[in-house]
C-alpha cells in the first residue's frame, strides 16, 4: 500500500519522533517513574500544523494515567520541541499523544497462538 505522506511530512515526522523520543529519554521519569516511554510513530498533517504522536509504555500497567500525565504536559513538551527544532521548522506543530497498543496486540496474539 502506497503511503500518501509527502517527503516533507516524512522528514518532519522523523524529526519530531527523534526529538520527542530524546525528550522522554531525558525526562520520561517525571511522567512515568520506573517505566519506559517510547515514541513508536508520528503522523503529521499535510499542512504540517498538527502531529499525532503514538507512544508505547513499558511495562504497560497504568497506561491511561501516564497518557493523561503526558497530555497534561503537552504544552511544555511542545515548548521543548520548539527549542530543538526552531532552526529546521518555521511552525512547531500542535501535538497530541495517543497510546500505540500494537505491542500489546502482538503479545496477545502470541499468547493465543501458544495456548
Amino acid at each position: 500500500m502506497e503511503s500518501t505522506e509527502s517527503t516533507r511530512q516524512k522528514k518532519v515526522s522523523r524529526l519530531i519522533q527523534k526529538e520527542i523520543a530524546d525528550f522522554f529519554l531525558r525526562k520520561g521519569g517525571e511522567y512515568a517513574p520506573g517505566k519506559l516511554i517510547s515514541v513508536t510513530k508520528v503522523r503529521v498533517s499535510p499542512d504540517l500544523s498538527f502531529a499525532r504522536i503514538y507512544i508505547s509504555i513499558f511495562p504497560s500497567t497504568n497506561q491511561t494515567e501516564i497518557l493523561q500525565a503526558v497530555q497534561d504536559h503537552g504544552h511544555k513538551i511542545r515548548f521543548e520541541l520548539g527549542h530543538k527544532v526552531r532552526s529546521q521548522l518555521r511552525i512547531v506543530p500542535e501535538i497530541a499523544f495517543y497510546i500505540d497498543d500494537s505491542l500489546d496486540y502482538i503479545d496477545k496474539i502470541d499468547k493465543l497462538l501458544k495456548s
